[in-house]
């Protein structure tokens, strides 16, 4: 009886440790990315209001590697972005509601006022350094996790959400 009631509390702590680690997947400050590449994650600042979307990378001379930009809307719509007063080369990855990749807007120029569409539907998009979509492989289809995305329409749901 000793040794069953073991099992079932050590099966109850890895069963534990297991969601721990499921929802420690998800915060406000990362994003993961997975696709026939494999999988990457981001650490990424979040612009979901106008002012903030606004302001964007601008004027930013550096952005680490692993980090980016999350660029957050009311609801899917169409969206343009520019490159104004834009310092450093941009990739930028639109996503629609599920967190599926619908495009890749790849090493945007700094400082160029052309508008790069990336389509209609789009809720999200991330913006990483420029040339890093395309040696990593990301490209539409592919599926982004994070906690912006409603879980009961998300391709890849957070099973949770830690600030």
């Amino acid at each position: 009886m000793r040794q069953g009631l073991r099992g079932v509390g050590i099966g109850l702590i890895c069963l534990f440790a297991q969601v721990s680690v499921a929802w420690a997947a998800c915060s406000a400050e990362r994003v993961s990315l997975r696709g026939d590449f494999g999988q990457v994650q981001f650490n990424v600042e979040i612009a979901d209001d106008p002012m903030e979307r606004s302001q964007g990378l601008m004027f930013r001379e550096i952005l680490p590697q692993s980090s980016g930009m999350l660029f957050v809307y009311e609801r899917p719509q169409r969206v343009s972005f520019w490159m104004k007063n834009t310092l450093i080369p941009l990739d930028m990855i639109f996503m629609d509601a599920t967190g599926t990749v619908q495009s890749v807007a790849h090493e945007a120029v700094p400082g160029d006022l052309t508008p790069i569409h990336g389509g209609d539907d789009i809720l999200v998009v991330l913006e990483i350094n420029g040339g890093l979509a395309r040696r990593l492989g990301i490209d539409a289809g592919d599926q982004m996790q994070h906690a912006v995305f409603d879980p009961a329409v998300a391709a890849w749901p957070c099973l949770g959400f830690s600030k």
